[in-house]
């Protein structure tokens, strides 16, 4: 309340159409009220995305790491027990950074449905083939989303350095040994490289997304223990655990390590020094949760059709944009993730729901409606980490400096003016 004081002393009220956001933020808040509601959704629905989280950054790196070029992946979905026992690096007592203070290896939970699914206990084929697993192809288009979006996004230098010289060679070395007893592929290697190059690319944004995830999961696991305990008062209190965060393990590496007959290639060296923030978080917050494409079948990609746009940075289909309530008709329709967390809401906010909804089946478009709050919030620790990293403090006495914050919320809120985004809709607590 002192920094909000201050600021509106020292400036005058904003005319911005969100004017009582923009005020909210320069006052250390979030784009999301604060309410105990907003606070209990979005800490419930962090620990039931964290827990597919575990089963997806494991096996993005599986893929990434042991499949790769693999031209047939029947099983890539199927993780061995290698990679679900595989230390995270941010949980246990092993962590490079100890974040989570459970344990490293998959969650408990994760592991329990794994085995038994939504059914019984069968053979893990049979789990796959009814569909009753954790939907990976979620995760695949976000990858596809990063990668698509990558040339286009100005963060960080990994997306260019997929086109250098260095990292052509380093795939060429990696792909001659992956399909070393292979003639026929290497026959079509040499026919068409770039077809190989171009799937190498994708295995390295597999990587990167795993990287990515594989911090993300143990801070919102962090997050839900600390609700548990009372820790956090509000929703600013959730995101600036968020964005100190961010700024904790900023410099992660980002790599791609390709692992062929006990042989490890560095397709990306970690020597490189690609860092987390740069080349892993915020290209997956502007290509998911903004940009993203639309659901299939709702639009034409034809170019005089005219149904998306000209430029791929005015694309603006992801999860803030996403109309939830016909299951995800914008963006990666978030369809498959609703149904992953389902399987692991808390008690707590499974009693909400059944206040609140119309029924059983209603409580997917519930939580995807909540998960869209939670992403809201994850996008304002963003935009106060960027603020912070890039401007000033939000009590500087100095009145030009308190203008220039203004002007940089200002920007970022702009993007929230089109129709669809669903920034009106979150600042009332009946949007359900």
């Amino acid at each position: 309340m002192t920094i909000a004081t201050e600021t509106k002393a020292k400036l005058p009220p904003s005319k911005h159409e969100f004017a009582e956001v923009i005020h909210r933020l320069e006052a250390g808040g979030a784009m999301l009220p604060d309410t105990p509601e907003n606070l209990m959704q979005i800490i419930g629905i962090y620990k039931a995305y964290a827990v597919p989280m575990d089963f997806y950054w494991r096996d993005l790196l599986y893929i990434a790491e042991r499949v790769f070029l693999d031209p047939f992946p029947f099983f890539k979905y199927f993780i061995p027990k290698e990679y679900l026992d595989l230390h995270n690096h941010y949980a246990g007592d092993d962590a490079d950074l100890r974040i989570w203070r459970g344990e490293a290896t998959a969650h408990p939970e994760l592991l329990e449905f794994m085995e038994k699914g939504e059914t019984f206990k069968m053979p893990k084929l049979l789990h796959h083939w009814l569909h009753d697993r954790v939907n990976m192809e979620f995760a695949e288009e976000c990858m596809r989303s990063m990668l698509w979006h990558g040339r286009d996004m100005g963060w960080g230098l990994f997306d260019s350095y997929l086109d250098s010289d260095e990292y052509k060679a380093n795939a060429d070395k990696a792909i001659k040994a992956y399909f070393k007893y292979n003639p026929v592929m290497m026959a079509l290697y040499k026919a068409f490289p770039d077809l190989f190059l171009e799937q190498c690319r994708q295995m390295s944004y597999y990587s990167n997304l795993g990287l990515f995830w594989e911090i993300m999961a143990p801070v919102f696991f962090e997050m839900s223990d600390i609700y548990d305990e009372g820790g956090f008062k509000g929703v600013p209190d959730a995101m600036n655990f968020l964005v100190n965060g961010i700024f904790a393990i900023a410099g992660r590496p980002i790599y791609h390590h390709v692992y062929i007959r006990g042989e490890c290639y560095e397709i990306i060296p970690k020597s490189k020094g690609f860092m987390w923030l740069y080349e892993a978080a915020l290209p997956y917050v502007e290509a998911v949760f903004y940009r993203t494409s639309p659901f299939r079948g709702t639009k034409s990609y034809n170019a005089q059709a005219k149904q998306v746009p000209d430029d791929q940075k005015d694309f603006h289909y992801g999860i803030l944009y996403a109309d939830v309530f016909p299951v995800g008709t914008a963006g990666i329709p978030p369809t498959l993730l609703m149904q992953d967390m389902l399987h692991f809401l808390p008690p707590y906010l499974v009693d909400y729901y059944r206040q609140h909804c119309r029924g059983e089946n209603d409580m997917l478009i519930q939580l995807g409606i909540t998960f869209q709050r939670s992403m809201y919030c994850v996008t304002s620790a963003v935009i106060q980490a960027l603020r912070t990293a890039l401007l000033y403090p939000l009590d500087d006495p100095n009145p030009k400096h308190l203008q220039a914050n203004r002007a940089f919320f200002e920007a970022q809120i702009n993007r929230f003016k089109r129709p669809e985004a669903r920034l009106r809709n979150i600042q009332a607590q009946n949007y359900r």
